[in-house]
C-alpha cells in the first residue's frame, strides 16, 4: 500500500465534500470552493466523516495516482478550511514593494517598476519596516495557484549567490560564492 495514499482525510467541521458520476470531487468551505477531477481507476468515498481513496492494483501507475490524488484532495480540504500562506522578502537596496488591490508594483533595481496582476483568489499584503526587507505576504485557498504565483514573483529577480540579492522566500538559505580572489 502507498504509505500516504492509504491514510484517511478528516472532513473538518463547516467543509462538505462531493463526488460525483465522473470522480470530480468537490470541496466547499468557509474560505471557498475548490474542484479536482480524480482519475477514473481511483475510488473515492466519504465514509463517517473522513475520505477514503482505493486503488485497484499495486500497479506502479496506480500507486502514484493513489498517492498524488490523496495529496491533492488533502490538501484542497486543508485549503478551504485554514488557507495557505507564503511570505517573501525583497533583499537588495532600494527594493520596494506595494500593494494595490490585486495589483503588486515592485521596485527590483530595473530601470522601470514592475507590476504585478494577481488571481482574484490570492489576498496580498506587503509591509516595508525600517531596517528591514520588505516582506509580501501571499495568502490563498487554493495551494497550487498560491505556490505558481509566487515562483513567479520570485522569478521576476531570483537571488543571486554572491550578494544574496532578489526576492527570496522568508527562512530559505541562498548559497553563497566567493567573490574574484585578489592576485597577487
Amino acid at each position: 500500500m502507498s504509505r500516504i495514499g492509504k491514510l484517511p482525510i478528516p472532513i473538518p467541521s463547516g467543509v462538505t465534500v462531493d463526488i460525483d458520476g465522473n470522480n470530480l470531487v468537490t470541496v466547499k468551505g468557509p474560505l471557498g470552493e475548490l474542484k479536482q477531477q480524480v482519475d477514473p481507476v481511483i475510488k473515492v468515498q466519504v465514509k463517517e466523516g473522513e475520505i477514503v481513496l482505493e486503488r485497484p492494483s499495486e500497479e506502479k501507475r496506480h500507486k502514484s495516482m493513489h498517492g498524488l490524488y490523496r495529496s491533492l484532495i488533502y490538501n484542497m480540504v486543508v485549503g478551504v478550511s485554514e488557507g495557505f500562506t507564503v511570505q517573501q522578502e525583497l533583499v537588495g537596496v532600494g527594493y520596494r514593494a506595494e500593494a494595490k488591490g490585486q495589483l503588486l508594483e515592485l521596485s527590483l533595481g530595473y530601470s522601470h517598476d514592475v507590476v504585478f496582476e494577481l488571481p482574484p483568489e490570492i489576498k496580498v499584503e506587503a509591509k516595508t519596516e525600517k531596517r528591514s526587507n520588505p516582506v509580501i505576504t501571499l495568502k490563498s485557498h487554493d495551494k497550487q495557484l498560491l505556490g505558481h504565483v509566487a515562483s513567479k514573483i520570485r522569478s521576476l529577480r531570483p537571488p543571486e549567490p554572491y550578494k544574496g540579492k532578489g526576492i527570496r522566500y522568508v527562512g530559505e538559505q541562498v548559497r553563497r560564492k566567493a567573490g574574484k580572489a585578489a592576485s597577487v
